[in-house]
């Protein structure tokens, strides 16, 4: 007899994470905090399913490229005392992981919970992307399988200090709504294993009020369960 979750034990500590009358400056990290827990949320949700049903859950894991569009606050470097600050973009090459999984309802329709984490230098200046991201995938069941997903929900990017002969960088953090459109395939190599030698992205941000189009990359290594 399968022994019931206490959700108390997980709810309580995330609900500490959280924090109560988070202060109104620290918006922006109580909603990468709420992202990160409802991220933790749903991959417990998916091992839960995972062991009451087989080869329901799909759990991949797999190094990430991003070339990024970096937006940078720059400020020139002139004589005087008040330089021209501005915004503009710059591209990126961004390196780092990605983190997902997928509970299927049936055999060719999932939903989709994808965390990514990506970091590289902009132009003197250390940059990191974080993705959370939430959405339908469907598959074609067999030994090599194509897939699809569409998914939506927040990226943050931090930018540290950075400077180059002409101008300086200013450090900046932000939080934006993102997506991401995309499609791949799984090839099968043991009962419970499959290799993704591609999976191909369009990653869309809002950054300091403007949209970034960026393609993603990724491959690796997708447990079924």
């Amino acid at each position: 007899m399968r022994t019931p979750t206490k959700w108390s034990t997980v709810l309580v500590p995330l609900a500490s994470y959280l924090g109560t009358g988070y202060p109104p400056a620290g918006r922006e990290e109580l909603v990468i905090r709420f992202a990160k827990v409802l991220a933790v949320l749903c991959f417990l949700v998916l091992a839960a399913s995972a062991v009451q049903a087989q080869d329901t859950v799909e759990i991949f894991g797999g190094y990430s490229f991003v070339r990024g569009s970096v937006p940078l606050l720059v400020t020139t470097a002139c004589p005087g005392p008040a330089c021209p600050t501005a915004t503009a973009s710059y591209g990126s090459n961004l390196n780092g992981f990605e983190l997902s999984g997928t509970y299927k309802r049936t055999d060719w329709l999932g939903f989709t919970a994808d965390f990514g984490g990506n970091f590289g230098t902009t132009q003197g200046a250390s940059t990191h992307l974080e993705t959370f991201l939430f959405g339908p995938q469907i598959s074609f069941p067999a030994k090599v399988s194509p897939f699809a997903h569409v998914l939506f929900g927040a990226a943050h990017e931090s930018v540290g200090n950075g400077s180059t002969p002409d101008y300086f960088v200013d450090p900046t953090s932000q939080t934006s709504f993102a997506a991401a459109f995309g499609a791949g395939i799984d090839v099968s190599v043991a009962p419970f294993v499959s290799f993704r030698p591609i999976q191909i992205d369009y990653l869309l941000t809002r950054f300091s009020s403007g949209t970034q189009s960026q393609p993603r990359f990724s491959a690796g290594v997708v447990f079924h369960f």
